[in-house]
């Protein structure tokens, strides 16, 4: 049992994708109303917006320090566990996530090989290449539709994504993204390769906050299902943030 469970280790790998956002320095049009103009744009224009911003809000983020929990839950045969970890987070830029583990709950087992071993790849992903190789951008992914919706969040551009090669660091599904800052909101997506023969589906669903110019994350949750027919439920909640940043440059701004 506890062989089969900790093949989930190897799907949770969608703490790899934080993306970092701050509010653009451009004023937008103003229509006849006095109320901002939002032209309609194209899909290659959506998705160069939001890598040009990426790569400004990225350069401008200098460090942070967190408080995340990690909630475990496996639900099957032959019995269900749960599994807790609080962890702070000291984030250096441009490369170096530090971790110190608070408190720790349930099989050690699932400690160590499933929540441990998250923030070691979390860790290691933040190196150059690493980094670079699971980055949203032209580079990994086709995006290969813009959907625009009505909602109250400013977060109506959907993109769709296809990852260039299948690996199991990558992801499809869509993207929702944010139609002042160019910034992801929230990302619902499965693997594009399957990471383990003991799973058979993995739906991720990751959302992001705004906490005065930066978007950063919120929480993640991934469901996982197994061949066996049980089930690993995991909560990441992301809080307490502490952030220093620099100022976008002035020159950096979505085009309209």
């Amino acid at each position: 049992m506890a062989k089969s469970l900790a093949a989930f280790d190897k799907t949770h790998w969608f703490v790899l994708l934080a993306v970092f956002a701050l509010s653009p320095s451009r004023v937008p049009a103003q229509s006849a109303s006095g109320i901002p103009a939002q032209p309609p744009l194209t899909l290659s224009q959506a998705v160069a917006n939001l890598v040009q911003m990426n790569a400004a809000r990225f350069k401008a983020l200098q460090g942070y320090r967190s408080r995340r929990t990690y909630n475990l839950d496996y639900t099957g045969f032959p019995a269900t566990f749960h599994a807790e970890m609080t962890v702070d987070v000291t984030y250096t830029a441009p490369d170096t996530k530090e971790f110190t583990i608070v408190s720790e709950s349930g099989p050690k087992w699932m400690v160590n090989r499933i929540l441990k071993r998250l923030t070691e790849t979390e860790r290691d992903a933040q190196k150059a290449p690493n980094r670079s190789a699971v980055e949203l951008n032209t580079q990994n992914y086709d995006f290969t539709s813009l959907e625009k919706q009505t909602c109250t969040d400013g977060c109506s551009y959907v993109l769709t994504v296809q990852p260039k090669v299948p690996t199991k660091f990558l992801y499809r599904g869509r993207v929702w993204v944010n139609e002042q800052d160019f910034a992801v909101c929230r990302i619902e997506a499965e693997p594009a390769k399957n990471p383990s023969f003991w799973i058979t589906s993995t739906a991720i669903r990751q959302d992001y906050q705004k906490i005065g110019q930066l978007w950063l994350p919120l929480d993640n949750q991934s469901i996982s299902a197994a061949r066996l027919g049980g089930h690993a439920t995991l909560n990441i909640k992301y809080q307490n943030y502490d952030i220093t940043a620099a100022p976008l440059a002035s020159d950096v701004a979505p085009s309209q």
